[in-house]
């Protein structure tokens, strides 16, 4: 069988890049300009690499009861991971895909094609023209991953795009995003506020290390107009390789104190990570 070899093209992002992973046959890591965007193992698709893409698959683990199939809308497509993910362990789950890099998508889908029979609808087009414009309430969950090199897109942050997000979702349903700050938490705080006004329950889902100011880093942003299985969520993050810590409640109110919400008017791109935060060699 010939070696698989890493495979690089120019999309609308940048420069991407597939290369295969030497511990495991048919794994891949995909990297925009360097950074790492995206792992996937064809072979095994509920193995996720990456601490966030696990932390978003224990929203998506306790969205419903186990196997159950879920409608999910991705924000961001990557590689495809976590909608191979759920494909996997909830068969007849049905997903829609939003990436807005045509090229991007063109690229995984050539290397990496989706598993057969995976009800996974996918749109090249901008994450929230299609947020806006999805049916009311017709979602179980909704995940953002959608970074523009290293940014989340400020039209992405906003209050307006909050009520978007709320309004998808069917009653109970969850809204799970992928940030990523570092002390003081400017951008993560004002998250937070901004979500509060359009969801009632909200919690974070990060390393200790990040939540402390220490690095800058991941963080999960889960919110619902239900009370949120932190219990459930806290024991799963905890048993990662990278423990990470679920914050709720007056933790998330003290960590919130004094952040105002974002409206489109104001609202800006996340912060540039610091050199050598997410980029390898």
């Amino acid at each position: 069988m010939d070696e698989p070899i890493p495979v690089s093209r120019a999309v609308d992002g940048g420069t991407a890049k597939l290369m295969p992973d030497v511990d495991r046959a048919r794994a891949w890591l995909l990297t925009v300009d360097g950074a790492p965007q995206s792992y996937v193992d064809l072979d095994d698709p509920a193995h996720l690499e990456f601490e966030y893409a696990r932390r978003l698959a224990h929203v998506l683990d306790t969205a419903a009861a186990p196997g159950a199939p879920l409608d999910v809308l991705h924000l961001g497509g990557g590689a495809l991971t976590l909608p191979r993910y759920v494909a996997a362990t909830r068969p007849g789950s049905r997903q829609r895909v939003v990436e807005a890099d045509g090229g991007l998508l063109d690229l995984v889908t050539e290397v990496l094609p989706l598993p057969p029979g995976a009800r996974i609808d996918l749109c090249r087009a901008d994450a929230r023209t299609v947020l806006e414009a999805a049916p009311p309430a017709a979602a179980d969950v909704v995940v953002a991953d959608v970074f523009t090199g290293s940014r989340v897109p400020a039209h992405l942050t906003s209050v307006e795009y909050a009520r978007a997000a709320a309004r998808a979702l069917r009653p109970g349903g969850r809204y799970a995003a992928n940030l990523a700050d570092g002390a003081p938490f400017a951008f993560l705080r004002s998250q937070v506020a901004t979500f509060a006004t359009a969801f009632a329950h909200l919690c974070l889902i990060a390393e200790p290390a990040v939540l402390r100011g220490r690095r800058f880093g991941n963080a999960v942003l889960l919110a619902s107009q239900t009370e949120l299985p932190v219990g459930a969520l806290a024991r799963r993050a905890a048993a990662d390789a990278f423990p990470a810590r679920v914050e709720y409640g007056p933790a998330v109110d003290r960590f919130t104190a004094g952040a105002v919400p974002v409206w489109d008017a104001d609202a800006v791109p996340s912060p540039q990570p610091p050199g050598g935060a997410f980029s390898i060699g």
